[in-house]
């Protein structure tokens, strides 16, 4: 039984897809390098003709965090994860015309939330979009556009950032950790907004 559980938990979690033809990518906010450089890969394959990196700072921090990953190559002064985001996006090669803006979000619902009144204001119609995330923050980050998006189809293209992955979330204490404050969140978020 046990076993079955931590299968079903690590697919649940750690949802993912092959990316598509998109109308956006989305980069919900943080401070890691890797999600916007995999969107600025995606964006140079011609997956989705703009990229929307969303997020002003955490809210349980109050600022921006700090780079977490690239430091050496991101070194900005930046006063937001937007600032941080679009800053890896274009020494990826994506023009600053195809970065939309969302700089107000201070958690993850905020992210998809705020990236909706974007996309409208802009007049973009989004019927299918892919979400660049942290690997096990995939599921929330998903259940979350897909709230805000409800007709849209998504495509997961998560990132491994700290080492903690599907096959081995189980095998530390911090993966453990990690990974079950995911399903806590969804359970206690979510029920929130019922």
């Amino acid at each position: 039984m046990y076993e079955e559980f931590i299968k079903e938990t690590s697919k649940f979690i750690f949802a993912e897809n092959k990316p598509e033809k998109a109308d956006i990518i989305f980069v919900p906010g943080n401070g890691y390098s890797q999600m916007a450089e995999r969107a600025a890969q995606l964006y140079a394959k011609k997956y989705a003709p703009f990229v929307l990196p969303s997020g002003k700072y955490s809210i349980s921090a109050g600022r921006f965090g700090g780079v977490l990953t690239g430091q050496k190559r991101y070194n900005g002064e930046y006063q937001t994860e937007w600032e941080f985001l679009k800053d890896v996006l274009m020494k990826n090669g994506v023009p600053a015309d195809a970065v939309l803006k969302e700089d107000q979000a201070t958690f993850t619902w905020e992210n998809a939330k705020f990236s909706r009144k974007v996309t409208d204001q802009a007049g973009i119609n989004i019927r299918k979009a892919i979400i660049c995330c942290k690997n096990y923050h995939a599921r929330r980050a998903l259940m979350y556009y897909q709230r805000a998006y409800p007709d849209a189809e998504f495509r997961v293209c998560p990132c491994c950032v700290d080492g903690i992955t599907r096959d081995n979330w189980t095998e530390s204490e911090r993966g453990i950790k990690e990974v079950l404050a995911e399903v806590n969140r969804i359970v206690t978020q979510f029920s929130l907004m019922m």
